[in-house]
């Protein structure tokens, strides 16, 4: 299966929104071990937040192996591609690490609350 990024969120990847849609989308097909393409010709703006909720939560529960397996991510400008490989090993030591988890989102939660005051 083969989903064309451009056609489903458009040239700009930017919002955990935009990013949560494409993990509904792919998630339940990758555990059912199928495989999967995102292409993402022609998207020319990339934002760590769409990748977090796109990629990088697929690692809660697909083991590093089996996302690389399963899932080919194609026509990723450069810029795309250094963010997706930070997300990817952030979140494979947020996941793997229940200590770092722990202490990122105390500091996550601390400023949340700073933010509000």
């Amino acid at each position: 299966m083969k989903y064309e990024i451009l056609t489903l969120i458009g040239k700009y990847c930017i919002t955990s929104e935009d990013g949560q849609m494409v993990y509904d989308l792919v998630y339940p097909q990758l555990l059912a071990d199928q495989l999967l393409e995102l292409d993402f010709v022609e998207v020319e703006i990339f934002a760590a937040p769409f990748f977090n909720f796109a990629i990088g939560q697929l690692l809660r529960d697909l083991q590093p192996e089996n996302l690389n397996r399963l899932l080919k991510i194609s026509n990723l400008n450069q810029v795309g591609k250094q963010i997706l490989k930070l997300v990817i090993e952030n979140s494979k030591r947020y996941y793997s690490d229940p200590d770092y988890r722990s202490r990122l989102d105390k500091v996550i939660s601390e400023q949340a609350n700073n933010t509000q005051l």
